[in-house]
């Protein structure tokens, strides 16, 4: 996997910016959740101050018709106060999630844009965290960061100018104490934001763990070979460690906590003694006193929740940075600038010495050519990891060449877009992939509009019909995860059937009838020998006595073709072929006098 491109941190200037592109089409609705916070604000003034007049007024003055005003006064000021935000609440979900909406959209279709070459060296449990636990973890960001800046600010505005209206002596001693909220944040913020960073990666890790074991072949594979204590050990040691980074990190800062309570706390009792003192010598009432103390709690509250919510902020860098890692990736694999749709493919393959390394230093291609006119069956045989499987990967451009050109019908194919190309490619690997999903559903995703007469036909031509029909639910049945309801051999009939219900103009078949009885095997291949009429088939086979027919034999292995041919001008020739035959037709020969 290339190196993710590292962005700066969550309070970056870069990062604001991109985090406001995720916001500017609600800003209309983020206008009138200000409004809502402003009124909100306004509207938590009106308790101290009808508090105030009740004990200084109403009371003081024995006036019984005032005292019910006010208190009608401060019933429906605590009402309105709610409607409020009920309101702000609605609106501040539905934009939020919303933009988790938008924000998992673009992960999702940025991950389907990368090449097989990132998904060869990512971990499935690492993309899943980052889709879900990561992108989770900024919600509370996203959905409570705007209104709770914005409402504790426009709180401490209107609470301090009503504190200064009320007795500018009282406003001193009330903010006298606020610096001791700021002075230890910056510290507890990067202790937090480094654990929350090492938290998400075990959690990564952890999920990793859990999606390998427990995915059906992770799970068979462990069974089989006895090895459920040690997954479990490990699980058991990276969920303790998680466990306790987990803990130190909830724990973090719990001095600075207990220091805000102090202040909170601290704050009325500065008031009531020097308050207290002015109310005996008659400067101030009793009502201004009380008024204050409750005003106290809409000063000290808010700056103790922006306190919090810088640490917060910071500490949720993690999450952003981690998602934009992702968001910047390029995808390596993408249509050209200029890049024109393919015409209808005629199917005539030209490889232009081509290389290709997955790793630097290492090439499974080197300096590969050959050509293949449409229409032609092509089949390729020689070792393992000689480098065939490789070439079928170059023509649908599942990955680019290092070096040279692939080529169809005089194209090339950087040149086209990867839409047009690969809709007239089918392609069946050896390793089937069903989804956990019913049997027309995996058959559609050839073509989705495909009828049911025309997914019977294509499962008549694959040698699959009667199994399918046989299912509790014929073509409705749900096949399982990665299709295990079906055996090796069906899956791969089924991989077929799709891949004939395509009709492609190039077909690709690594190893595809690998799976199949000897029955199974001569129905698929008739069934493809119609197909292929006409069109460019590649064929990847192990057993060559099912490519004797083909118009083109290539041997490859080191990366490179080494003797290509006709079957018949390739034993003549007696070289690599011939050996590779002859051995195997002894291997198949001996085999049958031992069953015998």
């Amino acid at each position: 996997m290339r190196e993710p491109i590292k962005s700066e941190t969550a309070l970056g200037t870069m990062n604001v910016r991109r985090i406001a592109g995720f916001l500017a089409p609600y800003w209309r609705r983020l206008a009138l959740i200000l409004v809502t916070v402003a009124v909100a604000a306004v509207l938590g003034l009106g308790p101290p101050l009808l508090v105030r007049g009740i004990i200084d007024s109403a009371i003081a003055g024995l006036d019984r018709s005032l005292l019910l005003w006010l208190a009608v006064g401060l019933f429906s000021a605590a009402l309105a106060q709610g409607l409020v935000g009920v309101l702000r609440s609605y609106l501040n979900t539905v934009v939020s999630q919303r933009i988790m909406y938008d924000l998992k959209l673009r992960m999702f279709t940025r991950l389907q844009s990368l090449s097989l070459r990132f998904y060869t060296e990512a971990r499935t449990g690492e993309l899943m965290s980052r889709l879900t636990s990561d992108i989770s973890g900024i919600e509370t960001i996203i959905s409570g960061t705007l209104v709770t800046i914005s409402q504790n600010v426009f709180i401490l505005v209107a609470t301090l100018v009503t504190m200064v209206a009320l007795d500018w002596r009282l406003t001193i001693v009330s903010v006298i104490v606020l610096p001791w909220l700021i002075i230890p944040t910056l510290a507890v913020g990067r202790v937090r934001r480094r654990l929350r960073t090492r938290r998400q990666q075990l959690s990564a890790s952890v999920n990793s763990l859990m999606a390998e074991s427990l995915g059906i072949s992770g799970l068979m594979l462990i069974k089989t070979f006895t090895r459920e204590k040690e997954v479990l050990g490990r699980f058991q040691r990276e969920n303790w460690d998680l466990m306790n980074l987990q803990i130190r990190e909830a724990l973090v800062g719990r001095w600075y906590f207990m220091l805000l309570f102090l202040v909170t706390t601290g704050g009325p009792a500065l008031i009531y003694w020097f308050g207290g003192g002015q109310v005996i010598s008659g400067s101030l009432t009793i009502g201004t006193v009380i008024a204050f103390v409750a005003l106290l709690g809409m000063l000290y509250g808010p700056a103790a929740d922006l306190m919090s919510l810088h640490v917060d902020v910071v500490t949720s860098a993690a999450y952003f940075e981690r998602i934009f890692e992702y968001l910047d990736l390029e995808p390596d694999i993408a249509d050209a600038p200029g890049a024109v749709d393919m015409a209808p493919a005629q199917g005539a393959i030209e490889f232009k010495d081509v290389a290709l390394e997955y790793t630097p230093g290492r090439k499974a291609l080197d300096g590969l050519s050959f050509a293949l006119e449409a229409g032609q069956l092509a089949a390729l045989v020689g070792p393992s990891g000689a480098g065939k499987t490789t070439i079928t990967y170059l023509i649908p451009r599942l990955y680019d060449p290092t070096e040279g050109q692939v080529l169809v019908d005089g194209q090339d194919l950087t040149g086209v877009t990867l839409e047009s190309l690969r809709s007239q490619i089918g392609y069946v690997s050896q390793e089937t992939f069903l989804f956990h999903d019913t049997v027309a559903a995996n058959l559609r995703v050839a073509r989705t509009d495909a009828t049911l007469a025309e997914m019977e036909e294509a499962c008549r031509a694959a040698s699959i019909l009667e199994v399918v029909e046989r299912l509790p639910e014929s073509f409705d049945t749900v096949v399982g995860e990665r299709g295990y309801r079906l055996s090796g051999g069906e899956k791969q009939r089924l991989a077929i059937a799709r891949m004939l219900l395509k009709n492609p103009r190039i077909l690709l078949l690594d190893e595809a009838t690998s799976s199949l009885d000897s029955h199974s095997e001569r129905a698929v291949q008739a069934a493809l020998a119609g197909l292929t009429e006409g069109r460019t088939t590649v064929v990847i086979a192990h057993r060559l006595s099912t490519i004797l027919a083909a118009d083109v034999i290539l041997y490859i292995d080191n990366g490179k073709v080494l003797e290509s041919g006709s079957h018949s001008s390739l034993m003549a020739m007696n070289g690599l072929y011939a050996e590779l035959y002859r051995e195997q037709f002894a291997a198949t020969a001996a085999g049958a006098e031992s069953l015998a």
